[in-house]
């Protein structure tokens, strides 16, 4: 049987739920889901294998800071691009709840400058009226860039069957570059790093910036259900510390049950993980 191959890239913007989507459809958690923005920094690839097909997704960063001039930022809007360069065929996620041509138009008119097919997703319909879907279609069909649209529920699973098999009929003869059982090209320290990073953005809001960065330290199989996990969470500023550990280590002690939580269910397995806060350049 002749093998097929297709590369997607899933972009949008924040909370629009491009890592919902792609952990729907692997059927298992790779990408972490956040709402706060900017929570994917890296392109996380999943892989989904049907029969002789290989569907590898691009998550990327959110689109929202196109044209930030910051450091930071600009290193994401160089991934993101990176990421859709190497792709075949274009996955922009919409939140239908959320609909505003004018973001759109801007989006898409810059996609468009990379001249690949773009499908749209108008995902979360089980929270608004599908006649207004429909009229965004129309709105958005007047400039004959989209290829095709679909509606569905990342969270629910909705038409994720029907838009996987247009994908397949979209895909190309040519070698699979993953194995069949694989389902991401990132291993587990990079997720249980991931894991926490998303644990400290739940419980910190906006106190802390989005270039804190998560070291691995151990990653140590003790046995077969058991795993000893010890990371650093390396900041820039020392001010930063006590907000991380709260009043009497509270914080730390929640952010690090919660990531150690996830990372069971994740990995399943027994987690024992430690975390230790290292201030790194501090000016």
């Amino acid at each position: 049987m002749n093998s097929k191959i297709i590369k997607l890239g899933i972009i949008g913007r924040t909370n629009t739920g491009k890592s919902t989507l792609i952990n729907s459809l692997i059927g298992e958690t790779i990408s972490i889901e956040n709402k706060k923005v900017n929570t994917t920094v890296v392109s996380i690839r999943g892989i989904l294998n049907v029969k002789n097909t290989q569907l590898i997704f691009y998550d990327t960063p959110g689109m929202n800071f196109l044209k930030s001039k910051e450091l930071f930022q600009k290193k994401i809007r160089t991934e993101l691009w990176d990421s859709v360069n190497h792709v075949d065929l274009i996955l922009y996620i919409i939140d239908s709840n959320r609909y505003n041509f004018n973001i759109i138009q801007n989006d898409i008119t810059k996609i468009n400058e990379i001249k690949k097919p773009i499908i749209f997703l108008f995902n979360k319909i089980d929270l608004v009226d599908q006649k207004k879907i429909y009229k965004y279609i129309e709105e958005i069909d007047k400039f004959n860039i989209v290829t095709d649209f679909f509606n569905i529920s990342a969270k629910n699973k909705t038409n994720l069957n029907l838009l996987v098999n247009f994908l397949i009929s979209k895909a190309k003869f040519g070698n699979k570059i993953f194995n069949q059982d694989e389902i991401t090209d990132k291993d587990d320290i990079f997720i249980s790093n991931e894991c926490t990073r998303n644990s400290i953005l739940k419980f910190l809001h906006k106190e802390i910036p989005y270039n804190i960065n998560i070291k691995n330290i151990t990653y140590k199989i003790l046995n077969k259900n058991n795993i000893k996990i010890k990371q650093s969470i390396e900041i820039s500023n020392k001010r930063y510390k006590p907000i991380i550990l709260g009043k009497q280590g509270e914080l730390i002690k929640k952010i690090r049950e919660y990531s150690q939580s996830e990372i069971e269910k994740i990995l399943n397995s027994k987690i024992h993980l430690y975390l230790n806060i290292d201030i790194i350049n501090d000016k």
